[in-house]
């Protein structure tokens, strides 16, 4: 369970401080730094070590400025292991120095270490890492973008054939904008509600998101570029978050 905490964790930070870092190494230096304590006091070092290989590795494979050369495989590489290392190796009886001041209580009973760094890691995991993933997966199934809409239109002539048309900016607020926000917190709603077992709000805001891109779903005419763009990201997005909840609800009943 540790060793899947450490790796969500390590590629969930390294993408955010590469997202809003200006100098990025500094901000990789204090992800390490600060893996390095929580692995050191919770007797988990070569955990720690693979979380931050962990991390490089998907730095390398899954860039932020161009399209992933591997796609979203990853992310299921990723995935697979995740799971592997919570039902296979399951939660750890000792935890170093930590476990003799850890107690952290809930309604449900106590909450071991390693449980709260799954979770940690799987949240942060669905931040920034979780929209790499869906933006892979657009580009790899050449999925229409709003952003690769022509720039400009042709519009209408009143002197005839004898003036050139002129072309009038496309209002950039016509596409769909705030994904980067919004898949976020779709996402952690979507763990929370799963983990809740509140399942009619999480069909109700699920529902709720289609409704509100219909109107714009329905501009498709012909071609249903939208809708696959919609359908793709949103799918691929919640397939990750109710992932997330599989993993953190297994560990938590193990």
């Amino acid at each position: 369970m540790i060793v899947a905490g450490f790796a969500l964790l390590a590629v969930g930070a390294a993408d955010l401080v590469r997202q809003f870092a200006p100098r990025r190494w500094i901000g990789y230096l204090t992800v390490a730094v600060i893996l390095l304590l929580l692995g050191s006091v919770s007797d988990a070092l070569w955990p720690m070590i693979a979380g931050l290989a962990a991390g490089a590795l998907w730095v390398w494979s899954m860039p932020s400025e161009r399209r992933a050369p591997l796609g979203f495989w990853p992310a299921v590489l990723l995935g697979v292991l995740a799971v592997a290392a919570v039902v296979w190796l399951g939660p750890r009886d000792e935890t170093g120095l930590i476990g003799d001041v850890w107690a952290l209580r809930s309604p449900f009973g106590e909450i071991p270490f390693d449980l709260v760094v799954l979770s940690l890691g799987m949240g942060v995991f669905l931040l920034e890492s979780a929209n790499l993933v869906v933006r892979a997966a657009l580009d790899g199934e050449h999925t229409w973008r709003p952003s690769e809409a022509p720039a400009t239109t042709d519009a209408p002539t009143t002197t005839g054939d004898l003036v050139p048309e002129a072309a009038t900016p496309v209002d950039p607020r016509s596409g769909f904008k705030g994904g980067r926000l919004i898949g976020p917190l779709e996402r952690i709603l979507v763990l929370i509600l799963t983990l809740a077992a509140a399942y009619p709000l999480l069909a109700a805001m699920l529902a709720a998101k289609g409704i509100v891109r219909f109107p714009e779903i329905s501009r498709d005419g012909e071609t249903g570029a939208r809708a696959e763009y919609f359908l793709v990201g949103s799918l691929v997005s919640w397939v990750i978050a109710l992932g997330g909840a599989f993993v953190v609800w297994w560990a938590a009943h193990s």
